[in-house]
């Protein structure tokens, strides 16, 4: 029993930590992703069964090719990689160097492997709990959460590093679940474009999205993706593994994952943007001031301004969880809060305002002190307030 609560205590106090410590750039839109090639050096992750393909090598290829397509693609985004070379990283500093960097993003990559052959495709994983009712929170994917955790056990003092935790124990998992990831509906939302994406390409079978306590996604402070590109355990998967020209399009649909989260990404902390495209259309006027008609041309102009006044409201989102919070929750800072519904996850959001300069204002005090915080502009008849 001591050890149940000093446990939770543990878990308690990373949280805070992280929710307080790094987060995404203060800086608006994605500027960094990490790329995570799992396994690597002495831990070759799962082996094909006639021991010529490990699962290390793919990862690593497939990583190599995403980074120079995204480099390509968008050469403002600084792309780090976990590793680049065929070395051991423990997952404690896999983590630990998305955190460092600040990225916005982070991408797990892996190969699935089973005892079965039968078993086949591609699946993509979050941090946190089953939004199924009455469902064992991990057990339709524990036997590959043990796998892919069983890596800590190749590290000095895994232990002490990792707070006790038995990758092999399924009590131990309980405490992750204690766990909220404040980046659920981010990294839900990357998930959902790398699923659809990686649909139709080489990898046939989609397996869907879960939720599931991996160690790698539990110690990033930023949204977070596992994905299990195919079973190097099926032959099918593992001729399409084998070959560079399916490696390839495998990494460009995941770039067009990462370009599709971007654009949103960027439109939800750019709340700005459009007023700066507006721009030069105003200068053209000024150049036609001699004539009559151009006082006219600037009502118009105030007009439209003032609509979207009476149409959105600027705020800062705070959380989305599953679960229905009390005004009073300390998340809210002491600011009235509001909520708003996306399939199961409630969204809060606190300093509202049709003004956005005001919003702005409130939203730069917020994010000082919650730096998973980001800036929005709604619809206010979706808004609900919380009394």
């Amino acid at each position: 029993m001591y050890n149940y609560f000093l446990k939770h205590t543990i878990c308690l106090a990373l949280l805070a930590a992280f929710c307080l410590g790094a987060g995404a750039q203060d800086g608006l839109g994605l500027t960094t992703l990490v790329i995570d090639a799992g396994h690597g050096g002495t831990d070759p992750g799962c082996i094909s069964k006639d021991k010529k393909t490990f699962e290390k090598n793919l990862t690593l290829d497939i990583a190599k090719r995403l980074v120079t397509k995204i480099n390509e693609a968008y050469p403002d985004v600084k792309v780090v990689m976990t590793r680049s070379t065929d070395v051991f990283v423990p997952l404690n500093d896999r983590a630990a160097k998305a955190n460092k960097a600040g990225a916005n993003l982070f991408m797990s990559i892996h190969i699935n492997s089973a005892e079965a052959t039968s078993a086949s495709g591609f699946s993509v994983h979050v941090l946190g709990q089953s939004s199924i009712k009455n469902r064992d929170l991990y057990a339709g994917n524990l036997d590959v959460v043990k796998r892919e955790n069983s890596v800590i056990l190749l590290e000095d003092d895994y232990s002490a590093n990792y707070q006790g935790f038995d990758p092999n124990d399924t009590e131990s998992y309980i405490f992750l679940s204690l766990m909220q990831n404040s980046n659920l509906e981010q990294s839900l939302s990357f998930a959902q474009y790398v699923s659809d994406n990686l649909a139709g390409g080489p990898l046939k079978r989609n397996r869907g999205i879960s939720q599931d306590p991996f160690l790698v996604l539990w110690r990033t402070s930023m949204p977070a993706v596992l994905v299990e590109l195919g079973f190097i355990s099926n032959a099918d998967d593992l001729a399409q593994l084998r070959t560079a020209d399916s490696r390839d399009k495998i990494a460009t649909r995941l770039l067009k994952a990462f370009g599709q989260y971007k654009a949103d990404y960027d439109k939800s902390v750019n709340i700005a943007a459009p007023a700066k495209a507006e721009a030069p259309k105003a200068e053209a006027p000024k150049t036609e001031a001699p004539k009559t008609e151009a006082p006219k041309a600037a009502a118009p102009k105030t007009d439209a301004a003032k609509a979207p006044a009476a149409k959105v409201v600027y705020a800062t989102q705070v959380s989305a969880v599953a679960r229905l919070l009390k005004a009073s929750d300390k998340l809210f800072l002491g600011y009235p809060a509001a909520y708003f519904r996306v399939n199961n996850l409630y969204k809060y959001v606190i300093g509202v305002s049709e003004s956005e300069a005001e919003a702005r204002a409130m939203y730069k005090k917020i994010h000082a002190v919650n730096k998973d915080s980001f800036f929005v502009k709604l619809d206010p008849s979706q808004l609900t307030d919380l009394k």
